[in-house]
């Protein structure tokens, strides 16, 4: 499969920024793609703007990735699964914990402009969920690392097409509601994650969320588990400690109003939760980050 990575180029930007190349890239020139896949450790990384959009699959790594948005890290964390959108003319900021495994894919100006879902590559998303997109990224990249020979280069090449045809007609564009068979329970797995992560503070009971992924609650905790290396419970809780962080560093709120909106039974379950999941009680939390 064709290399290519000339000065000026996004990935070139990238791998400035970050101060490596990437792990693995390939590119097809007739078709206007660029792909690579990066590994990137702790640290927080500043990219410049870009020449052009630029998709990103989280695959692998740590669940507490953000950027930086309206003056400060993202409410919400990108984990393995989630897509990413970059415009083309804005800076970046990242905040890696961990690990970090990401696979980015560029395309061509003219086919973006020429792209149903053009709009959607002018503004940031972040962390959105993305099965379509996170499936057929490791699919090419289980091939990527397969024997090579004429065929394998055929297949990359339509699988990449593939991918870059559903981020041209809108990444996401399927909901979990669309998908009428079982076989599908991995949309509504996300579509759930994506309700806690909007709502931390709901309820979020395991009836509810197992009748919304279609499964029965034995079995949709087997599944989630095994899609986030969470019980639904511990992701629920996890969410809600991770914008009470932000919460605790960015507002004034007193810790009694954060543990109130964000559904703790109270002051003390929230300290409890919050000391287990950090190590420190929440008024410690506070000051060591704002010092």
């Amino acid at each position: 499969m064709p290399r290519f990575n000339p000065a000026g180029t996004s990935e070139a930007i990238i791998a400035d920024a970050l101060g490596r190349g990437p792990d693995m890239q390939l590119g097809s020139r007739a078709d206007g793609w660029q792909l690579c896949r990066w590994r990137q450790f702790v640290g927080s990384y500043t990219v410049p703007a870009l020449p052009e959009p630029l998709y990103t699959m989280h695959i692998a790594g740590q669940q507490h990735n953000r950027t930086w948005l309206n003056g400060g890290w993202s409410e919400h964390a990108s984990m393995p699964g989630c897509a990413t959108i970059v415009p083309s003319g804005q800076q970046t900021g990242w905040l890696v914990d961990g690990e970090l495994d990401v696979v980015t894919l560029s395309v061509s100006s003219q086919q973006l402009q020429q792209a149903p879902a053009a709009d959607q590559f002018r503004t940031m998303r972040f962390a959105f969920s993305d099965p379509l997109g996170a499936a057929l990224t490791r699919q090419v990249l289980s091939e990527l690392y397969a024997p090579q020979s004429p065929e394998r280069e055929v297949y990359i090449g339509a699988l990449v097409n593939a991918l870059k045809a559903h981020i041209l007609r809108g990444a996401n564009s399927v909901t979990a509601q669309d998908i009428p068979i079982s076989s599908f329970s991995s949309y509504r797995i996300h579509h759930v994650m994506n309700a806690i992560l909007q709502k931390p503070e709901a309820q979020h009971s395991l009836e509810e969320m197992s009748a919304v992924a279609g499964l029965t609650p034995s079995h949709f905790c087997r599944v989630f588990r095994k899609a986030t290396g969470l019980t639904p419970h511990q992701y629920v809780m996890k969410t809600r400690l991770d914008k009470a962080q932000q919460m605790l560093h960015q507002s004034d709120l007193s810790i009694a109003a954060i543990s109130e909106s964000l559904g703790f039974t109270s002051q003390s379950h929230f300290t409890r939760a919050f000391r287990q999941f950090t190590g420190e009680a929440p008024s410690d939390f506070r000051k060591r980050t704002r010092n």
